[in-house]
Parts: structure tokens; sequence; C-alpha cells
């Protein structure tokens, strides 16, 4: 039964990538929205909705290490797996504003994440409701900012996708939204089984809880990402697939991080609690240190390249064997 979770989860998580990246893009065309801000947005969000539903129930269920953990790991996949897997298929081109703008802003929240853990009580480590308003306040400035000033620079070019917009046309606003909404159902759904089928054939090989969260969901929940970055490249749209993982990252942190201090706090009156400082000593390290190999890549030819994403891989497999001997 849990294999075919895990089937099912696949199936539906491919088809949600399809719809989803169809709509994003036919929505970038339609409201003059450059293909890089839609894969940093609408698409980010909506293949980060898996870990949004999972920090959310397992922090209002007690378990913040969870909550976070489950964070930390999706970053950390999303750039050595995600993008290690689909630069070995595609070379992925990197665009100026990926450099200049998007990483930056995802760095910053990763050392502003890091700064709010470490400025506590090794033995009460949390985010609290305040720096939760912080997260989301800082997510909404960004993504105003970004369509704002994509819209303006997408207008001035716009006769340079002529031919593009001319195939997307006939979708209508109805349908675009329709795609958009439906993608993202289909995405988490099939997070969900998928994430439950592995998590029950974990269990039943006697893996621990502490491995299953920080890599089996942490995994799952990456999987629409992957998706949904293979379909964009192979569609030719690698702004999108790029984007898609920047935007993730940044979300994961600011949306979810934010939205669930805020609502575990309000709910229950304590913050959002870490108690296994290994996330901070060591996880957090990791993702920190991706993202600077990722950005070494991104710099070097402006695109990454299958000798630079079997370098991913291969930290990503150094990783999870690291916290799979430490764990056990």
């Amino acid at each position: 039964m849990d294999f075919l979770l895990l089937l099912g989860g696949l199936i539906v998580l491919l088809a949600g990538g399809e719809v989803l990246v169809r709509g994003a893009t036919a929505l970038a065309l339609r409201f003059n929205i450059s293909s890089l801000v839609v894969g940093v947005t609408v698409v980010s969000f909506g293949t980060s909705a898996p870990e949004l539903f999972i920090s959310l129930t397992a922090a209002l269920d007690g378990h913040g290490d969870i909550a976070i953990g489950n964070v930390i790991g999706s970053n950390i996949a999303n750039f050595a797996l995600v993008l290690g897997i689909t630069a070995t298929i595609f070379h992925i081109k990197i665009s100026q504003n990926s450099i200049s703008i998007d990483w930056p802003v995802m760095m910053g929240a990763s050392l502003l994440l890091t700064l709010f853990l470490y400025d506590k009580d090794p033995s009460h480590l949390n985010i609290n409701i305040v720096e939760g308003v912080v997260f989301v306040i800082a997510l909404t400035v960004f993504v105003t900012w970004l369509i704002c000033k994509s819209r303006k620079d997408e207008i001035a070019r716009a006769g340079d996708q002529k031919d593009f917009i001319e195939d997307q046309s006939h979708l209508s606003i109805r349908k675009i939204v329709t795609f958009l909404v439906g993608g993202c159902l289909a995405l988490g759904l099939g997070a969900e089984l998928l994430v439950n089928g592995a998590v029950g054939i974990a269990e039943g090989m006697g893996i621990s809880d502490a491995v299953i969260s920080l890599t089996v969901i942490a995994f799952g929940t990456s999987v629409p990402e992957l998706t949904t970055s293979i379909i964009a490249l192979g569609k030719r749209e690698s702004d999108i697939s790029i984007g898609n993982l920047i935007g993730s990252n940044i979300f994961n942190i600011f949306g979810i991080l934010g939205i669930t201090a805020i609502v575990t706090e309000l709910t229950s009156g304590i913050p959002l609690v870490v108690s296994d400082p290994r996330l901070l000593n060591y996880d957090i390290w990791w993702m920190l240190g991706i993202s600077f190999i990722t950005l070494v890549f991104m710099l070097s030819h402006r695109e990454i390249r299958r000798s630079e994403g079997v370098v991913l891989l291969a930290l990503y497999l150094v990783y999870i064997l690291s916290i799979t001997l430490n764990w056990f």
C-alpha cells in the first residue's frame, strides 16, 4: 500500500507541475510579468504548499523541530538535489536578475533565520511572533517590488516575445486561474501521498522519526520543485526553473516559517520552538554552504552545467549520509 501511495504521489505531482507551469507562463505573458518573476512568486508559492501544510501541522502538534527541519532540509534539497538533477539533464542558463536580485534576497532570508535562532539562549531556541511578522512583511515587500519592476521591464521588451504571446493568447483568465489553482492543489495532494507512502516504507524498515523528517519528508516536499523545474526546462522556460527554486527557498523561510511562527504563537501562546540544537549547529550551515557554492556555479559561466550538477548531487548524498549516521 505504501508503494502505491508513493507511485500515486509521483504521478499526481507530475500532472500538477505540468498544469502549474502552463498557467504560470500564460499569466506572465497576459499581465506583462516576466517568466522569471512568475517562477519566483506564483510557481514557487505553489510548489511550497506541501512545506506550509506540513510545517503548520507539525508546529500546532508541538513538533517545532519538524517544522523548521522541514524548511531547512527542503532548502538544501532544492539546491543540492533538485538543481543537481535538473542541471545534469539540461544546462540551466542564469539571468542577471537571478544573480543580482533573487539570490541575494534568498541568502538574506537564510542569514536572517540564522540570526533569529542564534540570538536566543541555546536552551530556548525559537522563532517568535515578532520575528514571524518580520518574515511575512519582508516577503510581501519583496514580491510587490518584484512584480512592479518586472511589469515595467517587460512592457519595454514585449515585442521580443510576440510569437510566444500569440501561442498563448487562447488562454482565458478563467482557464489560467483554473490551471494555477488546480496545479497547486495537485502538487499539495501529490506531495502528501508521496510523503505518507515514503514515511510508511521508512517506518517499516525501522528508520527513526528524526531521520524521516530531515530526509524523506524534506525530499517529498521538494519533489514538486523537481517536477516543475524539469517541465519548465523542457518548455525552454529556464527562468521559471531557476526562479522556482530560488523563490521556493525564499518562500520557505519568509512565508512558511513566518506564517507558522505567527499561527503557532497566536493559537498556543508559545513561539515556534527548536528543541534540538543540531538543526542550528549542523543542518543550517549546510544550507548556507550549498547556497554559496551554487552562487559560484551561477557566476562561473552564467549557467549551471552538467558537471556542476553532479557536484551538487554528490554534496547532497554526503549530507544525507552524514545526518543518517548521526541520527541513528
